[in-house]
């Protein structure tokens, strides 16, 4: 057996195909919608309600899902996810198979980010916000401080990838990685 074949072997199931999907669809909702921030027509309130949608079913995924698509699998407690962040500035981390702590916390964070900048978004729809500067600045501020996390988010992954030598952006497309290193 020749050595990408036997790495090939080692490849297990990580992320199903739901978290996959919902991941992309809400990286292309949440770009289109940054770009169409400024245009005429609805297209960005839509697409604002789309990413809703899509964050309400991964939430709801995060506790029905397979296993490393449940919060429970990711989600660490700070005491956990603050011992991990040492390991990391002191190059010992650990490979995890689905998300470490740091990417845990991210998850949610970004999620969160979502829902906010949708929802001070339907705001400013409403008759009663609507044209008021502290809602349309909010929602502003709200959406410049979700890309500086989407922007973390994708130095981490970079950052992990290199450092366990692995794509994380390639598994987030097939949902295979390497099993557990033993």
């Amino acid at each position: 057996m020749s050595a990408g074949a036997s790495q090939l072997s080692r490849m297990i199931p990580v992320w199903d195909a739901t978290v996959r999907v919902l991941h992309w669809t809400l990286v292309l909702t949440v770009a289109a919608a940054w770009l169409t921030r400024h245009s005429p027509g609805r297209w960005h309130e839509w697409l604002g309600y789309a990413t809703l949608a899509i964050v309400a079913a991964r939430t709801t995924w995060g506790f029905i899902g397979s296993r490393h698509a449940r919060f429970a699998d990711f989600v660490a407690p700070a005491s956990v996810t603050a011992a991990y962040a040492r390991s990391v500035f002191s190059g010992r981390e650990a490979r995890f198979v689905g998300h470490n702590p740091l990417g845990g916390w991210m998850v949610l964070l970004l999620l969160t980010m979502v829902v906010l900048v949708g929802a001070t978004g339907w705001l400013y729809t409403t008759d009663r916000f609507w044209g008021v500067e502290w809602v349309e600045e909010l929602h502003e501020t709200l959406s410049n401080v979700l890309f500086l996390f989407v922007a973390l988010h994708i130095l981490g992954v970079v950052f992990t990838s290199v450092r366990h030598r692995e794509n994380l952006p390639a598994a987030m497309l097939h949902g295979r990685k390497r099993e557990e290193d033993t």
